[in-house]
């Protein structure tokens, strides 16, 4: 789905269309740009609420959040990822995913 700025502020309770533009302008929500302005889809309204939780909820500083959001990017980008091996892991043949998941056991170990 797709939402203009007033409908994101009706969607997320405690926003400010204040709020809203300034997350915007800094980049930590990078909607479409419109006929009529931004245009946030899902994945926005989720980072809008994620903002709304460190600010308003956890009260990290503004010039904290760029790191924190880095930082969270990161790990789900890490996750992305780590599903992808884990599909391709799924395809192998299963004395091959043993191999893997001894080898990968034994590196843990040695990490600890």
């Amino acid at each position: 789905m797709s939402y203009d700025e007033r409908t994101v502020i009706t969607h997320v309770q405690r926003l400010t269309l204040r709020d809203l533009r300034l997350w915007v302008r800094e980049g930590w929500v990078r909607p479409m740009e419109g006929e009529k302005g931004p245009v946030f889809d899902d994945v926005d309204i989720a980072r809008v609420r994620l903002l709304r939780d460190l600010k308003k909820d956890m009260s990290i500083p503004k010039d904290t959040l760029p790191l924190v959001l880095s930082l969270i990017d990161r790990l789900n980008m890490t996750l992305r990822e780590f599903r992808c091996l884990q599909s391709a892991l799924k395809d192998q043949p299963e004395d091959i995913r043993r191999d893997i998941i001894t080898r990968y056991a034994g590196l843990r170990e040695e990490m600890e």
